[in-house]
């Protein structure tokens, strides 16, 4: 058996004497799509940085691939095949769409990242705004921008914080046949997600967080059984 893409075991962190995250755990299978859903402050965004290194302390277990990463610097983690899209997106204002997409470098030992012709396949809007200021970009296509250049250094896990938050019904959209996209093409995605209606019809399973732990997990079929829990935890 391949090993998981993603192994969480007791996983706890501290944002300097705030203790966030109180023994999350969780398995992601290559080539799965999995939403952590939660309302604001249940610990989903902070689970995606422990996973990466960024948040103060952390103990637990976090394995890549079979590797542990709990002792690794943020940047031996991403060279594991781990892409971050946080929430602010971080597009170099100063350079365009295109200078954005080429500053990433190819991550070591992983398969070559999509070149420009395959990111302008997916992301027809990108192609129209190549030249364009990275300040000068939509909400929505600087989200596709963020997303994008992960996508050009080879990682194959991705983690994606609230890339739907804010955005047109109609970027939202494009949003979801990217995951589409990439599910097909065996990524492996965890997305951390407050707008259900766009995490709903993408996601293999589901975990619920509250109060920094996993309290309900579940499989897509399972889905329309569990809406009148989700309706309690999450109010949807």
């Amino acid at each position: 058996m391949t090993s998981p893409a993603l192994e969480i075991k007791d996983l706890q962190a501290w944002y300097g004497e705030s203790h966030v995250l109180h023994g999350v755990d969780m398995v992601v299978q290559p080539g799965e799509v999995v939403t952590l859903l939660g309302r604001n402050g249940a610990g989903r965004t902070t689970t995606l940085r422990a996973i990466m290194g960024l948040t103060g302390a952390r103990k637990g277990s976090v394995r890549v691939h079979g590797t542990e990463t709990i002792g690794l610097a943020t940047h031996r983690i991403a060279h594991l095949g781990l892409g971050y899209c946080p929430e602010e997106r971080g597009i170099f204002s100063s350079l365009s769409c295109e200078e954005n997409l080429l500053l990433p470098p190819q991550l070591k030992g992983m398969g070559p990242g999509m070149s420009l012709d395959e990111i302008y396949a997916m992301f027809p809007n990108l192609a129209e705004r190549r030249h364009s200021q990275g300040t000068r970009l939509s909400g929505g296509e600087q989200q596709m921008l963020a997303v994008a250049r992960i996508l050009r250094t080879g990682a194959r896990l991705l983690l994606l914080d609230e890339i739907s938050e804010g955005l047109a019904p109609v970027i939202v959209q494009a949003l979801a046949r990217m995951i589409t996209m990439l599910r097909e093409k065996g990524y492996t995605v965890v997305m951390v997600e407050q707008n259900f209606h766009f995490a709903a019809p993408l996601a293999d399973r589901f975990y619920v967080m509250e109060h920094g732990r996993i309290v309900e997990r579940f499989g897509a079929a399972e889905l329309d059984a569990k809406m009148p829990v989700l309706n309690e935890l999450l109010g949807v």
